[in-house]
């Protein structure tokens, strides 16, 4: 019996000790992930993202490196859930959010509940972003609110089913995303191409299918070359 006690004890304290260390996940280009939290919670990491998962006895905290997560945060008041990316701070007790590191601040999307968000240093001025809500966080200037309806927010987080969902987007604005995703770049040519619109929905693995149909759709040519996809005009 003294043996069992002493050993379940020191299985508590090895999970006592788990539960303290920083979690690393990271994606390569083109990777999604969706990663089990040790508190029940999710999370859906995307493309080349870099982050860590640190709980303490008080506090969950998520810090993103670089790129993008989404959350699905189980609810626990005295345990706040805080997602760090650059200055930018997003709190939730529990709901569903994103957030997107930029290089001078954050894109913080809620799909559920409410999150509290502000800029290290002032949390004095944070402020509540409900469901269907979508902000842009600098770290420096004041936040700029977008006024959005849920289901734009569910077509922009279609990457975590791998797929990109267009709807009236730019040529330019869809190729960017999806040079995001793939090791093979896509480039066009003339930018008069590349303020033509598209919709539909594509697969984030394949950019040459995305290209060719984006060809047909505007009446351009798309074709590999040297490593590059090219979109351009027919001569």
């Amino acid at each position: 019996m003294i043996a069992i006690a002493g050993a379940m004890a020191a299985s508590a304290a090895g999970l006592f000790v788990i539960g303290q260390r920083d979690d690393e996940y990271e994606t390569t280009v083109g990777e999604v992930r969706r990663v089990p939290l040790a508190d029940r919670s999710t999370m859906a990491i995307n493309t080349a993202s870099r982050i860590a998962v640190a709980y303490t006895a008080t506090r969950r905290s998520v810090t993103i490196d670089r790129g993008e997560a989404w959350f699905r945060v189980t609810k626990d008041p005295a345990k706040p859930f805080v997602v760090a990316a650059g200055r930018v701070r997003v709190e939730a007790v529990g709901t569903a959010f994103s957030v997107r590191r930029r290089d001078e601040g954050a894109d913080v999307m809620v799909t559920e509940g409410t999150v509290r968000v502000w800029v290290e240093g002032n949390a004095a001025d944070a402020v509540q972003l409900t469901a269907g809500g979508a902000l842009f966080v600098s770290d420096a200037a004041p936040m700029r609110r977008e006024a959005v309806v849920a289901p734009t927010i569910e077509r922009r987080l279609a990457w975590r089913s791998g797929k990109i969902d267009l709807e009236g987007e730019t040529l330019a604005e869809a190729v960017a995303e999806f040079n995001r995703y793939s090791a093979v770049p896509i480039v066009v040519r003339e930018p008069q191409i590349a303020e033509k619109r598209l919709y539909g929905v594509f697969r984030l693995d394949d950019p040459a299918g995305f290209a060719r149909t984006a060809a047909v759709t505007l009446g351009v040519r798309a074709w590999t070359q040297d490593g590059t996809i090219v979109i351009a005009e027919r001569r």
